[in-house]
């Protein structure tokens, strides 16, 4: 369903008019009672109706012995039976005319088998009649702003969330509900909170669109085990990039042990970590290590407005914390550039033992001089172009004397400076921290925490503003499925825009040499045969031929090779091509992910790439911009530089060529399973940059080639 149309089928449960409650109890302890207990003390504004055969009134309000007894519209129904009552709870639901449902009910898909048969029925019945279906075995959701307490969890008794901006979906429900105190017990405050559970029909990303669209909600944080439908997932979170909504997301299942545990926790799909991290990356996630680190970014994102540069500037009364700082800016990618020398003049003229270049170290002068902070503070906005401040300051958060420090100071610059990004680190008494916060300035009682959030902030702010423009697609090719060697892989490659060293294949060794002779020498000599996956291992490979002689025996050699290792595998013949002796090796390639289809890979390449494993991901298909950030988030990034007076390579071209694969792989989704590319020599400017060994899977003949 596109998302426009999920937004507006999600209102009548989101933000419902009327709710029904089928197996309401009189009792708020147990789970069929709490709802209606909720939707009293909160004063939820809508109609309530209470469903109960056995009773005529339920907490005060009237009962009705099934939902088709109504008799009025309902927007949403809450189903808190046992799995035994559920389908025809659903069946009276569809003839009651109710649009939505959110299910407490157990026993589906996460018991196993038969759950799952259960819960396949219940999804065909829920999609036939047109309802939309949370759950089932899900805690439910918090609408906070509109007094919708749709969920049967005790915790909200002890402490109602606060209300606030920041949207929170969970797939697991107690990870959910913990996240929610937590999140009441930080002064963290909450417009939604939804529990997806089992995902029968709604999953995360129908909430994430809903949440991309509301109104009330700014950030969205995110708990995900794993996702069926990436394409879904991928439109969600670009939506959300359309909007400026940050979105934070604690991932889990980075190990085997990991993602096995979630699958059976919630029955739902965890794919490979390395591509979930890729895919989050490209799509401007913030991916939070731990519950923590969710917090203190969605925090920083619901208070403080987005950096306008990378430029940090940093004030501290201690030496060591601006150091500190300094040290986990430099790790995330954030300038600290030095103050300007008519900046630097004006404090050490004021303090001469200060440290002013920046981070600025005023020391504890401001003992003496309590006016000295906000006046370097002023001299430092005057004389640097900064897009975010921190300012260390102690304890001044919990001084009384020192109350100006943090009120009237940061009051009078946020007013002079409306869209700077402020943080202030100390230890802050609540009203000292709610009036810094209400001047929209975060307090961190962290340095480096504080650096990490304005980190988030200023890669947010990046992600926002880049151009996203439709890209064309070529045709599909189509792909001889009888056998597919490293001869047809490379005639592939070349016909999808990818450049390719030139080569010629050669059945006997007279034909090597003649085609030697006309590539020019040196060559290199490959076995070809469609059976062999890895050349190398089985002694087809011979380098560095120099002349005709040379060339001849290594046919003989490395044919012998081929037939005593691999007896049974077809031989073609050889592979003849030019030997590239300079450049960088690079490998690029294409895997077909379950979750989010094909997505291309870029690394160093050589026999090694397995074990560094300094490779990054995108999902295809992707722009020549994204192609450029991909190429520098390796570690390696400095060797395609130039290193040890050798030029840098031709970057362009090797962009150019990542954003061709990326189209190719996803206009033949559906016959292309892999491709590797190792190695491709990225060369420098006005050079032949190309791709000297290929391998590929064919979806229709599982057929492999490979160096």
């Amino acid at each position: 369903m596109p998302l426009s149309s999920c937004q507006q089928a999600l209102g009548p449960l989101f933000n419902p008019q009327s709710i029904a409650v089928v197996g309401a109890s009189s009792n708020p302890a147990k789970i069929g009672g709490l709802p209606v207990e909720y939707l009293l003390t909160q004063r939820y504004p809508g109609a309530i109706y209470p469903v109960n055969p056995k009773q005529d009134r339920i907490q005060g309000l009237q009962s009705y012995p099934t939902l088709r007894d109504v008799g009025a519209p309902i927007d949403m129904a809450i189903c808190a039976v046992p799995a035994a009552g559920v389908m025809s709870a659903v069946e009276d639901a569809a003839a009651a005319g109710v649009r939505s449902i959110v299910m407490f009910s157990s026993g589906f898909a996460e018991i196993g088998a038969a759950g799952v048969r259960a819960q396949n029925e219940l999804r065909a019945l829920v999609k036939d009649s047109a309802i939309r279906l949370l759950g089932p075995n899900c805690l439910g959701f918090v609408n906070n702003h509109q007094g919708v307490y749709a969920t049967f969890t005790p915790a909200l008794k002890i402490a109602a969330p606060l209300r606030g901006n920041i949207g929170l979906i969970s797939q697991s429900g107690a990870f959910g509900i913990f996240a929610l105190m937590l999140a009441q017990r930080r002064g963290l405050g909450i417009s939604h909170f939804v529990s997806t559970g089992n995902e029968a029909d709604i999953e995360l990303a129908d909430a994430l669109a809903w949440q991309a669209l509301d109104p009330a909600t700014s950030v969205i944080l995110c708990y995900l085990e794993g996702a069926r439908d990436g394409e879904k997932l991928c439109a969600a979170l670009e939506l959300a990039r359309a909007q400026r909504k940050p979105v934070v997301m604690c991932k889990v299942g980075r190990t085997t042990q990991g993602a096995a545990a979630a699958a059976s926790h919630t029955a739902s799909l965890a794919g490979c970590d390395e591509i979930y991290d890729a895919v989050l990356r490209q799509y401007g996630v913030y991916r939070a290590q731990d519950i923590h680190e969710l917090f203190d970014i969605g925090y920083a994102c619901s208070v403080a407005p987005l950096p306008a540069s990378e430029a940090l500037g940093i004030v501290s009364l201690s030496g060591g914390a601006g150091v500190l700082m300094v040290d986990e800016a430099d790790r995330l990618g954030l300038s600290v550039p030095p103050l300007a020398q008519a900046g630097q003049q004006a404090i050490l003229q004021r303090v001469p033992f200060a440290s002013a270049v920046n981070p600025v170290d005023i020391t504890g002068q401001i003992l003496n001089e309590p006016a000295l902070l906000g006046d370097t503070v002023d001299t430092m906005l005057e004389h640097g172009q900064y897009g975010a401040i921190v300012s260390f300051q102690a304890v001044t958060g919990i001084s009384p004397q020192h109350r100006p420090l943090v009120t009237e100071l940061w009051a009078r610059v946020r007013a002079a400076h409306p869209d700077l990004t402020i943080a202030v680190v100390s230890l802050f008494d609540e009203q000292n921290r709610d009036f810094l916060e209400s001047h929209r300035c975060l307090t961190f009682e962290e340095p480096a925490a504080a650096v990490r959030a304005i980190a988030a902030l200023h890669a947010f702010s990046r992600h926002f503003e880049r151009q996203r423009t439709p890209i064309a697609l070529p045709e599909p090719v189509a792909i001889e499925p009888a056998r597919f060697d490293e001869a047809g892989a490379l005639r592939l490659l070349a016909d999808a825009g990818i450049p390719v060293v030139s080569s010629r294949v050669a059945r006997s060794a007279d034909e090597a040499s003649d085609a030697a002779t006309r590539l020019g020498f040196p060559v290199v000599l490959k076995v070809l045969s469609a059976d062999i996956a890895h050349k190398s291992d089985v002694g087809g490979v011979a380098l560095r031929l120099a002349d005709s002689q040379a060339v001849r025996a290594a046919f003989a050699r490395i044919t012998e090779n081929a037939a005593r290792a691999a007896p049974n595998a077809h031989i073609d013949g050889v592979l003849v091509a030019p030997m590239i002796q300079d450049g960088v090796e690079c490998i690029l390639g294409v895997t077909r992910d379950p979750v989010f289809g094909p997505v291309v890979m870029f690394g160093l390449g050589g026999v090694l790439v397995e074990v560094l494993r300094d490779v990054t991901f995108r999902q295809a298909p992707f722009d020549v911009a994204e192609a450029h950030r991909m190429i520098r988030e390796i570690r390696a990034w400095p060797v395609l530089g130039g290193v040890r007076g050798q030029p840098p390579v031709d970057v362009d071209t090797l962009a150019d060529t990542l954003a061709a694969l990326s189209r190719f792989a996803a206009a033949n989704a559906g016959s292309i399973e892999s491709i590797d590319i190792n190695p491709f020599i990225a060369r420098p400017k006005g050079q032949f940059s190309c791709a000297v060994d290929a391998l590929a899977t064919i979806r229709s003949t599982e057929k492999t080639c490979s160096p």
